[in-house]
């Protein structure tokens, strides 16, 4: 396989997604890559996290619109909004049911301004599950798959369609044109960029947490790493928790579905991931060091090996050597004797 190719499978976001879930000891190479790819990794995953929530909210909202529409012909009050201000003929707060409503719990009440009141409207359609609070200025949207409550101004999302006024009448007019795919549209980019962002902190505050659990994980591990590199892993260990949190998004969008500690296993997930990458980081670390000390100790036979065979060569040089001194000493020997039995004086004499 060629490096160019090696690098387009490397810098895939599908590749990554798979190995961050089938792959943890691929953690350590994706972690490598730095922080930009991390945070362009997990911005990814969170802008489809919000394109599902967005779909899912406009569903509904269709399914509001068509039971709106039947609502207000039969049964609602008269009304009115003038800019950002919105006024329902009642001097009662309105309430449709869960039973009765696709949404969950509808309250509507545009003469309070009372914090307490509104408060405790909130608390109805929390403890309900889902729902809506219609108040003289806003929507306040109560969702199982979202954490909390999601406030819609008036102005936000009506006065930036140009609409300043409208009546019941006109209400249903505009439902029923062909002018609604505008407000979706609207309503979806609005629900886009605010998702996205709040998804984005929140996953980010737990990749914050996850890094704090890790490198407690690598003390007792006893592997030094640095916690930037740690954080990068524990962004990589979310991966799995946030499909989770999108297929659990996808379920309630048809099925009135609550799953009590989605959160805690939103989490544990997450932590298994990251403590088991660290963990197996510690074991290869591991197996390198003892490779490395079999390496360590096939060289020092070697080189034992090797002092050994230059000693024994150096022994038999000198040995040789000796031998060689030796045979020229006893050479030398044998011609004196000889000379001195030819009766001739030695070499060298003065004789």
């Amino acid at each position: 396989m060629s490096e160019e190719k090696q690098e387009k499978i490397k810098g895939n976001f599908f590749q990554k997604v798979w190995n961050s879930i089938t792959k943890i000891e691929k953690y350590p190479d994706m972690s490598a890559e730095g922080l930009g790819r991390a945070f362009l990794y997990i911005g990814k995953i969170i802008a489809i996290l919000a394109v599902v929530l967005c779909l899912g909210v406009m569903f509904q909202t269709h399914q509001i619109m068509q039971e709106g529409i039947s609502y207000l012909q039969n049964e609602f009050p008269e009304f009115s909004y003038h800019e950002g201000v919105l006024d329902v003929a009642s001097e009662k707060r309105l309430t449709i049911s869960e039973d009765d409503s696709y949404v969950g719990r509808v309250i509507i009440d545009t003469k309070t301004e009372e914090e307490q009141e509104i408060n405790q409207y909130i608390n109805e359609v929390t403890k309900a599950g889902s729902g809506i609070v219609v108040l003289k200025d806003k929507l306040i949207l109560k969702n199982q798959a979202i954490a909390g409550t999601i406030n819609y101004s008036y102005n936000e999302f009506i006065g930036l369609m140009g609409i300043q006024d409208f009546s019941k009448q006109s209400v249903i007019d505009y439902a029923n044109s062909s002018e609604m795919i505008t407000l979706y549209i609207s309503i979806f980019i609005t629900i886009f960029i605010y998702s996205f962002i709040m998804y984005l902190l929140t996953t980010l505050s737990n990749a914050i947490f996850l890094s704090l659990f890790g490198y407690l994980a690598t003390w007792l591990a006893r592997i030094k790493m640095r916690f930037l590199a740690i954080f990068n892993m524990s962004i990589y260990a979310l991966t799995l928790s946030i499909f989770l949190n999108i297929l659990y998004i996808g379920v309630n969008i048809f099925v009135d579905f609550n799953m009590e500690y989605f959160e805690v296993m939103y989490v544990s997930v997450a932590s298994i991931y990251l403590v088991s990458a660290i963990f197996l980081l510690k074991s290869e670390f591991m197996k390198q060091q003892a490779e490395l000390l079999k390496i360590a100790e096939a060289q020092e036979l070697v080189r034992k090996e090797m002092q050994e065979r230059e000693e024994k060569e150096k022994r038999e040089q000198e040995k040789k050597k000796r031998q060689e001194k030796d045979k020229e000493e006893e050479k030398q020997t044998e011609d004196t004797e000889k000379n001195e039995k030819n009766g001739e004086a030695p070499q060298g004499s003065n004789a």
